[in-house]
């Protein structure tokens, strides 16, 4: 499956995996704690700032965040229509923050990175009997097939796009459902093969 994954090294390359997924922890955390838009403006525009701070990687994957922009701009129409504005306005700007550090982690995080923490983390229940190696997997293949469905969307938008001059909208869900299928078809294969079964 492709990944969103950048082979062009940046400063967060470096940080070590679980570093990086506490931090998210931590930060999504507080963005839910926080209630005042001031101070949710603040983390956003700090969070962007970081952002861009990757450079070329970065920039190659802001389109990525457009659809985030759109989806708080309708949060705050709706909370417009409810006389909850300033609801609207928190809820759409953690969602930002939220996006794009899950994007920056996405972007410089390894995928046997993350399941290797995932590993980690869940070590202690296998104490209790949990297979904690095939819940980590299961966890992770449901990262990059979430993942791996936005490359694969965009990529079919593009070509559609280029074929007509718009968008593909929902004619793309035939399509992606067929590329999805076809791609859990040859993982499933991939992992009969590896467990022996």
């Amino acid at each position: 499956m492709r990944s969103l994954y950048s082979a062009q090294a940046t400063w967060m390359h470096g940080v070590p995996a679980w570093i990086k997924l506490a931090l998210l922890s931590v930060c999504g955390t507080i963005l839910v704690l926080v209630e005042r838009p001031t101070y949710l403006i603040a983390a956003c525009v700090l969070t962007l700032l970081v952002f861009a701070s990757l450079g070329a990687p970065a920039w190659r994957s802001v389109r990525m965040l457009v659809g985030v922009a759109i989806a708080g701009g309708l949060i705050v129409i709706f909370h417009w229509m409810l006389g909850t504005t300033s609801q609207g306005v928190a809820s759409a700007l953690r969602l930002g923050c939220a996006a794009t550090l899950a994007l920056m982690l996405t972007l410089t995080t390894r995928f046997e990175d993350l399941l290797s923490v995932l590993e980690a983390v869940m070590r202690p229940l296998q104490r209790l009997g949990v297979p904690t190696e095939r819940v980590a997997l299961a966890l992770g293949l449901m990262l990059r097939f979430a993942e791996n469905f936005h490359v694969q969307w965009h990529r079919l938008d593009d070509a559609y796009r280029a074929r007509t001059g718009r968008g593909g909208g929902l004619r793309l869900l035939a399509p992606m459902t067929i590329r999805t299928l076809q791609t859990a078809d040859r993982v499933a294969d991939a992992l009969a093969a590896r467990l022996g079964r």
